[in-house]
């Protein structure tokens, strides 16, 4: 019975993951999907949330699992084959803590979304550098153009 109720577990944080990353792709400020910035966010925030939902389904199996697993095996009644914990399931509570980070961190994309607008910064221009040898000493205006781009300016 327990091995059924960790594979469903396990089969809803998969649905529930391609839910998810199906809510933040449409979500992200970069996609043409979702309508307005503040709609985008609350996607977003929704994904985050379902990300969360899945990495808790994930968890859950994966510590059922392994609660089972820890309990036949320290049971000096227990006869049948004894089994250890594996790679799988390690790698299955890093996978079930990376969608809990990931999904929180969508959550908390929400809150930099409403409270600090975007500053735009004015563009001053390029400012040239003379050298005291390009410039015009006298008061004469010469024919030709000063040189400012000559090889010293960039020294």
């Amino acid at each position: 019975g327990y091995i059924q109720a960790c594979r469903g577990l396990m089969i809803s944080a998969v649905c529930l993951g391609f839910f998810g990353a199906i809510f933040g792709l449409v979500g992200m400020k970069c996609t043409k999907v979702g309508g307005s910035d503040q709609t985008k966010a609350k996607i977003a925030c929704l994904a985050g949330l379902i990300f969360i939902l899945s990495g808790l389904c994930s968890m859950t199996s994966c510590s059922l699992y392994a609660n089972r697993i820890t309990s036949e095996f320290f049971d000096p009644s227990f006869v049948a084959q004894k089994y250890e914990l594996g790679a799988a399931l390690f790698i299955g509570w890093a996978g079930a803590s990376l969608c809990i980070i990931g999904g929180s961190i969508f959550c908390f994309s929400i809150a930099e979304n409403s409270n600090s607008p975007r500053r735009g910064y004015a563009y001053n221009g390029a400012t040239s550098v003379m050298s005291s040898r390009t410039k015009v000493h006298n008061s004469i205006p010469e024919k030709t153009p000063p040189k400012h781009f000559d090889k010293n300016a960039y020294v």
